[in-house]
């Protein structure tokens, strides 16, 4: 099995990439690789371009720079650079971000501010990828979320599947996570992990590469939210089980024992113990 480093951007990029390519349809498979995203086709413009010629520059050098340092490894990366004026400008693919191709579903918000609010949901934003022809014209060579031919297909937005080496990215960024020292003591460890994990698989690929190029950061931040969100959960229940138990003049846990007997702590909250009493 290739060895992945779980916790880098470039391979958590790679593999977003590979999984949302899935779900698309291309007239050539090496149309799925793109060099520049773009908010409208109307963006697509001389600064746009010349921007991309410089991005897939950058790409080839750095490609043609591993390979030669396979075989010299006092290889330069200024020896493999790439001139991007060389590029021309029909070897260009551009990523445009759109819902054109999705179907509407009216009602699905009751008041839909954005295009996306009227179409039907997916799991990552829709795209096409444009380029141009012998003739100066941009053509459609690709669609997310289709199955078929560009004219003769279909929406289909089950179509694809996240790669495996993604889907163990992200088992791994819950277990390094629950390591820590602010979360490792909880009995429910594991039920935490498990949340993480269940909520990567629904928005781990709504990471937007026009937005961002810090994959890492994204996943972090939805782990951390739901380790927080089963705390609160386990806590909420524990003193419901505190209360219960005080209702019934039993010994409650040893943290609402701390809280009752500390009094710089925040005094116990037991409504049914009060209730009794009075």
């Amino acid at each position: 099995m290739k060895k992945v480093n779980y916790l880098n951007n470039k391979d958590l990029l790679d593999q977003i990439h590979k999984s949302k390519s899935s779900y698309c349809s291309f007239i050539d498979a090496k149309y799925s690789d793109y060099d520049l995203i773009v908010k409208d086709i109307d963006k697509i413009n001389i600064r746009t371009v010349a921007q991309a010629k410089r991005n897939k520059a950058k790409k080839l050098t750095q490609i043609d720079y591993e390979q030669r340092k396979k075989v010299n490894p006092k290889t330069k990366l200024s020896e493999c650079e790439i001139d991007y004026r060389k590029i021309q400008k029909d070897d260009l693919v551009f990523r445009v971000m759109t819902y054109e191709h999705v179907p509407d579903e009216p009602g699905r918000k009751r008041n839909p501010r954005t295009v996306a609010d009227k179409k039907e949901k997916v799991n990552f934003p829709p795209f096409q990828h444009f380029k141009y022809d012998r003739k100066g014209n941009l053509v459609c060579i690709g669609k997310s979320h289709w199955e078929g031919g560009l004219h003769n297909g279909k929406f289909n937005k089950e179509a694809g599947q996240a790669t495996n080496e993604l889907a163990r990215m992200w088992m791994k960024l819950c277990e390094r996570y629950a390591t820590r020292g602010n979360v490792r003591g909880y009995t429910y460890n594991d039920e935490m992990q498990g949340q993480a994990i269940l909520q990567l698989a629904q928005i781990g690929l709504q990471f937007d590469e026009s937005k961002s190029n810090n994959p890492f950061a994204y996943y972090t931040a939805a782990v951390t939210n739901s380790f927080v969100r089963i705390i609160n959960i386990e806590k909420r229940n524990q003193n419901i089980r505190d209360d219960i138990l005080e209702m019934n003049d039993m010994m409650p846990s040893m943290t609402r024992q701390t809280q009752d007997s500390n009094p710089k702590t925040k005094p116990s909250q037991n409504k049914f113990a009060k209730k009794k009493k009075k």
